[in-house]
């Protein structure tokens, strides 16, 4: 029987809302085995100017513990 542990990770990006998840979970998997899956819970966007500056997203990631 497998099982799981869930942890809060943050992504971000200059490029877009796609690429901040991708990085997440890129780091979240650079850092853990076995990662099976996340979840987006918040995207924040940081503002400059009137303009978009940085997406930001904050999702729970879960991996199979050993």
């Amino acid at each position: 029987m497998a099982v799981a542990k869930v942890i809060e990770v943050t992504g971000g990006s200059k490029k877009g809302l796609e690429d901040a998840i991708i990085q997440g979970v890129s780091r979240a998997s650079d850092s853990l085995d076995q990662v099976e899956g996340a979840w987006i819970q918040d995207i924040k966007l940081n503002i400059k100017n009137g303009k978009i500056d940085e997406w930001r997203v904050n999702m729970k990631v879960t991996f199979i513990l050993k």
